[in-house]
């Protein structure tokens, strides 16, 4: 097994953070150029982070035990979030909504 110091773990998080930045400052820069952004590219780029969120948030709801169950807390804690975020479209309602549907849930289990 290889072992690698703290020094070269420190150097290659910074490089990794380094690339980052200037991957995102690129897009910056060259968005800075364009007179316009076309119309189809700003709708894909209002998704994009509904998408993300989605992908970062739908495994722990639908696998919090570990394999696809759709019975769990957060399941329905998730539902009833989604269902204030759709209706309201209010950030702070959606989360207190599904926080309290969570511990509702978790208390009465």
């Amino acid at each position: 097994m290889t072992t690698y110091s703290p020094t070269l773990i420190w150097i290659l998080i910074g490089l990794a953070g380094l690339g980052t930045w200037l991957i995102r400052l690129s897009f910056i820069a060259l968005l800075g150029r364009v007179a316009t952004i076309p119309d189809l590219a700003m709708r894909i780029l209002r998704l994009i982070p509904p998408a993300v969120l989605a992908a970062i948030v739908t495994p722990s709801i639908t696998h919090a035990s570990g394999t696809f169950d759709l019975g769990t807390d957060r399941f329905v804690a998730g539902i009833i979030a989604g269902v204030v975020a759709w209706r309201t479209k209010n950030v702070l309602a959606t989360i207190g909504a599904g926080m309290s549907v969570l511990w509702l849930l978790q208390a009465m289990s």
